[in-house]
């Protein structure tokens, strides 16, 4: 079963917003054993749009499109839909009536464009929309199925999971699914990691290996494709098991697995607080810790020093040393891990100082130099990095490293 994805709507290809309907619709229906073989993109202009779905019915045995189902004129995929498919558009009464409840539920006036959203193609199969207001529809012609999906994405994801992936299962009779699991490593280059399972990777069939870089680390994919999602697991399992034990502890996590959700798990476990001094990170350490839920009950605070005064009044880190290592510099990052653990009274601390860029840096200290240090009960160490990038880059890059120096500090 060849699928095609069409992600319709001038702001993506205006690079307004990221494409992310595509990368989640593409992930559960490899999933779900279908292949996707083309993504398409394409602005709000009905000829263009025509041609589009038109040629991917020649290619795809299910075209699923979404966004352009709204209200305004601009919404014009499911009419262009319907056109390509052969259809008449017709008011479809219990759609006027959700519309309606939505409304009034909502306490809102209903305008009276809101009823384009009412338009179905006649036939077609229609999704409720049960995160916002624009249905969804199924079309078929000639053994092909046309599949339109709102375009917010908290809406096409609620209707492709309750509404659209049952469907596909009971009219194709879906027997296979394709599952992935994904291992993330940090610390080791994708080049040293190839070699390291390079056998593996030669002696691939089902299930596949394939290396990708990510910002966090290399990620390994192991996929494989059988009857169920139990099946898929055991074909991987060996597979993931020889990885492991090869590549150790540069294996962080699984999956959807975050750094700052498994250095929180573990600390949480420990029964360790943490606390943050940055300057370079600008607080992004402390945010990413933060981000996970409970997060209240390790981590005690954080302090953005991003000045040299701060660095001396907050931290306490000497004059005397920042004089003559500079704020960035090993010395400096050390201290200032030592003062965030001291004055917000935590376990552990963590500290981040550098340049990201892009100016200021010189021939002694360019810019993506790094210095990152945590400091506990068994003392404190340090590390210097070099990273590439943007500004945005750097600092990510930053707050995973030491995230990462935190693990293991604790861990050790």
């Amino acid at each position: 079963m060849i699928a095609e994805l069409v992600t319709t709507g001038s702001e993506l290809l205006l690079g307004q917003i990221v494409n992310t309907n595509a990368a989640y619709m593409a992930r559960e229906l490899n999933r779900m054993g279908v292949d996707v073989c083309f993504q398409t993109t394409v602005g709000d202009n009905r000829a263009r749009m025509k041609e589009v779905l038109t040629h991917a019915l020649t290619r795809a045995d299910i075209v699923i499109t979404s966004g352009g189902l709204g209200p305004t004129r601009g919404d014009i995929t499911k009419e262009v839909s319907a056109e390509v498919m052969g259809l008449t558009m017709a008011q479809n009464e219990e759609c006027v009536a959700r519309l309606k409840a939505h409304f009034a539920r909502v306490g809102r006036e209903m305008t009276e464009n809101n009823l384009r959203q009412a338009m179905i193609p006649k036939g077609a199969h229609i999704f409720v929309n049960h995160a916002g207001t624009a249905p969804g529809v199924a079309m078929e012609k000639d053994g092909k199925l046309l599949v339109n999906l709102p375009g917010p994405p908290s809406e096409m994801k609620d209707m492709f999971r309750r509404s659209l992936a049952p469907y596909l299962v009971e009219k194709y009779g879906i027997s296979s699914i394709i599952f992935s699991r994904v291992l993330h490593t940090n610390g080791i280059g994708e080049s040293m990691l190839e070699t390291k399972i390079d056998d593996l990777i030669l002696a691939q069939k089902n299930p596949t290996l394939a290396l990708l870089v990510r910002p966090t680390g290399v990620i390994i994919r192991i996929t494989a494709k059988a009857e169920n999602e139990a099946a898929a697991e055991k074909l991987i399992a060996p597979v993931e098991n020889e990885i492991r034990n090869r590549l150790g502890s540069f294996v962080y996590g699984v999956d959807e697995e975050k750094m700052e959700e498994i250095v929180g798990r573990e600390l949480k476990a420990m029964g360790l607080t943490v606390a943050t001094a940055e300057s370079c990170t600008g607080g992004l350490v402390a945010s990413r810790l933060t981000d996970v839920a409970g997060s209240s009950e390790y981590v005690k605070g954080g302090i953005v020093s991003y000045t040299d005064e701060i660095k001396a009044n907050v931290l306490g880190v000497s004059r005397e040393l920042l004089a003559e290592h500079g704020a960035v510099s090993e010395p400096t990052a050390r201290a200032m891990a030592e003062g965030a653990r001291k004055v917000l009274d935590a376990d552990v601390a963590v500290s981040t100082t550098g340049l990201a860029g892009p100016g200021g840096g010189t021939e002694k200290t360019p810019v993506g130099t790094v210095f990152i240090a945590a400091s506990g009960p068994k003392g404190t160490v340090a590390e210097k990095h070099s990273f590439t990038g943007t500004r945005e880059q750097v600092k990510f890059r930053a707050s995973q490293a030491v995230l990462v120096l935190l693990r293991r500090y604790i861990r050790t």
